[in-house]
């Protein structure tokens, strides 16, 4: 991947050498969205082409895709900055699809929003902000109270505990390890291959076309993900069951108070150990960051997805947004 330039601005690759320097910019935005990470974007990235530059003092990260430019995240940096780089970022779309329909800024949050809504450029009046753009909510992060994942207390939480409880009786010789690439890759490759067959076999068929789609993307970020683990700073275990690996789970930390989880799966023909390693592995988020708060990302849409991640109970849900243009 080489770079290019547009609008006058040199657009590079999305590299792993780029971690450093997003993470500085970083510092600069408050939200716990599991999308505000190095190794969130880039590991999603491996089947895409991804650009960033540095737009007005801020970290402008891009996805050419069949020749249409968006962006996976508004520009990154302090606010006084933000606003102008987001016009700016418009710019540089627009010169490159063919319709401005097309230009949007993916997984906006509200910190980023607040301030390009209530900024008031010197000479521009705010209505004439919202007349040009349309903001658009999207998809939420679900986030529970990490204790309330462990301890499972409650009523509200009765079914998760008797599954669990069913699990440790039919499988008796059940182990949890720290994950490490070396030692599980293959394992664990061979796992999501068994989930994604089993996952086709009992889903709906209005939902098995996009997921189907989904799964090539995945593939291709779960190599990258093992392939770059301890670079992007990566932590999971795994679920053995009678020696067999019958699970694994990946996450990170997000800041201080909150992990988030990327990946989980866990085999569908034990049934129990999703809901065994979900708890296992709250309490390894615990231990190795201290978290107070564990993010599961968004539901991408899926009914059922949904469902499963609104019978935690989560203790709160952090909205995501999208902005156009006005045509």
């Amino acid at each position: 991947m080489i770079n290019f330039s547009v609008k006058g601005y040199n657009l590079k690759p999305f590299t792993l050498g780029v971690k450093y320097e997003m993470d500085h910019y970083l510092q600069f935005i408050k939200t716990d969205i599991s999308d505000y990470t190095f190794a969130s974007n880039y590991i999603w990235l491996s089947n895409a082409s991804g650009f960033y530059g540095i737009v007005n003092n801020c970290f402008s990260l891009f996805i050419l895709h069949s020749d249409q430019l968006t962006m996976l995240l508004p520009p990154i940096g302090e606010k006084r900055f933000i606003s102008e780089a987001i016009v700016q970022c418009f710019e540089i779309m627009n010169s490159v699809n063919k319709d401005p329909r097309d230009s949007r800024i993916d997984y906006v949050c509200e910190d980023v929003l607040s301030n390009f809504v209530n900024y008031l450029e010197e000479g521009t009046d705010i209505f004439e902000i919202l007349e040009s753009y349309v903001v658009e909510k999207r998809l939420v992060d679900y986030v529970y109270n990490t204790e309330d994942l462990i301890t499972l207390s409650g009523n509200s939480y009765s079914s998760k505990r008797n599954e669990i409880n069913k699990f440790k009786k039919i499988y008796e010789n059940v182990s949890v390890e720290i994950l490490s690439p070396d030692i599980h890759k293959d394992a664990s490759m061979g796992l999501f291959q068994k989930w994604v067959a089993s996952r086709t076999q009992y889903m709906p068929k209005e939902d098995s076309e996009r997921f189907l789609d989904g799964i090539s993307y995945e593939r291709f970020a779960l190599k990258r993900m093992f392939a770059y683990y301890k670079e992007l700073g990566l932590f999971g275990i795994i679920l053995r069951i009678n020696d067999e690996i019958s699970g694994f789970t990946i996450g990170e930390k997000i800041d201080s108070e909150t992990a988030s989880i990327i990946i989980e799966k866990t085999d569908f023909e034990k049934l129990g150990s999703a809901q065994y390693i979900f708890r296992e592995f709250s309490k390894a988020l615990k231990n190795e960051y201290g978290s107070k708060y564990i993010n599961v990302g968004d539901d991408m849409g899926f009914e059922n997805l949904k469902k499963v991640k609104m019978s935690y109970r989560p203790s709160k849900f952090i909205p995501k947004y999208t902005i156009y243009q006005k045509v």
